[in-house]
C-alpha cells in the first residue's frame, strides 16, 4: 500500500507541475495536428495503387503510426531529469521516505496519461476527414501506445540519468530513434518495402506495435498483430521498468 500511495503522491506532484507549464502539451499536440492536415491528405494518393483507396483507409493507416510516433517522444523525457538533476531535486529526494520505484513510476505514468490525452485527441480530429474506429478497438489501441510510452518513458529516465548531459543524450537519442521510427513502419505501412527491410524492421519491437494498432484501426481485433504487440511489449515494459528503477534508486540512494 505505501507503494501505491507513493506512486500517486508522486504522480500527483508531475501533474500539477505539467499543467502549470503546459508548453510541452500544446507542443505535443500541434506537431501532430501539423501532419494530420498537411502530411495525411498526400496518404491517399500515395497508398492509391489499385485506385480502391479512400479517406476512411488512408486514416486508418496513418493515425495508428501517428500515435506510435507521439509515443516515440516520450523517450525524450531524460532531459526532464537532467533538468531536475542541475536543480538539485533528485538530491532533495535522497531525504524522503518515498520509495524509490515510486518516484520513476509516478514520473512515468504523467507521461503515459499526457500521451493518451494526445492519442484521444489525434484520433478525434481526424473523424472529421473519413476516419471510423470502435471504442473498443481504440481503447486496446490505446492501451498498446500506453505501453510503449511507459517503456520508453522509463528508459529514457534511465538515460537521463546515465549520461547527466543533454550534449550527449541529445546525439544518442536521435541516432537510435530515427532508424527505430523508420523501420517501424509508421509512415507507409512496410508492405511496400523490399524484403530485405522487412526482415530488418522484424527484429524493431515498435513495428509490431505499429501493426497491432492499425490492426484495431482497422476493426480487426482478432489479428495476430494484436496479440503479438502485446507479447512483446508486455515483458519488455517490465524489464525497462526493472533495469530502470534500479538506475534511479542508485541515483538518489
Amino acid at each position: 500500500m505505501k507503494f501505491l500511495r507513493d506512486t500517486w503522491l508522486v504522480f500527483q506532484r508531475q501533474m500539477q507541475l505539467l499543467l502549470r507549464n503546459p508548453v510541452w502539451v500544446i507542443v505535443g499536440i500541434i506537431q501532430p495536428m501539423f501532419f494530420l492536415l498537411l502530411f495525411a491528405p498526400l496518404m491517399k494518393q500515395a497508398l492509391n495503387v489499385d485506385g480502391t483507396m479512400t479517406d476512411a483507409r488512408a486514416y486508418q493507416i496513418f493515425v495508428p503510426g501517428m500515435l506510435v510516433m507521439v509515443a516515440l517522444f516520450s523517450a525524450f523525457s531524460g532531459f526532464g531529469i537532467i533538468a531536475e538533476l542541475r536543480a538539485g531535486v533528485i538530491e532533495r529526494n535522497r531525504v524522503t521516505p518515498v520509495s524509490r520505484v515510486a518516484l520513476l513510476l509516478g514520473r512515468s505514468l504523467r507521461d503515459v496519461v499526457q500521451l493518451l490525452f494526445q492519442a484521444v485527441l489525434v484520433t478525434l480530429l481526424a473523424v472529421p476527414f473519413g476516419l471510423r474506429v470502435g471504442v473498443g478497438d481504440a481503447l486496446l489501441a490505446f492501451l498498446l501506445v500506453g505501453l510503449m510510452t511507459l517503456l520508453l518513458s522509463s528508459t529514457g529516465y534511465a538515460l537521463g540519468l546515465t549520461l547527466r548531459s543533454e550534449d550527449a543524450m541529445a546525439p544518442v537519442l536521435n541516432t537510435v530513434t530515427q532508424p527505430i521510427m523508420l523501420l517501424a513502419g509508421i509512415f507507409l505501412p512496410l508492405t511496400f518495402a523490399p524484403q530485405w527491410l522487412k526482415n530488418v524492421a522484424d527484429f524493431n519491437p515498435f513495428k509490431w506495435t505499429t501493426d497491432g494498432v492499425r490492426a484495431l484501426f482497422a476493426g480487426n481485433p482478432g489479428d495476430d498483430a494484436v496479440w503479438q504487440a502485446l507479447a512483446i511489449l508486455t515483458p519488455l515494459t517490465v524489464l525497462a521498468l526493472y533495469l530502470s528503477s534500479r538506475v534511479f534508486a542508485k541515483s538518489v540512494r
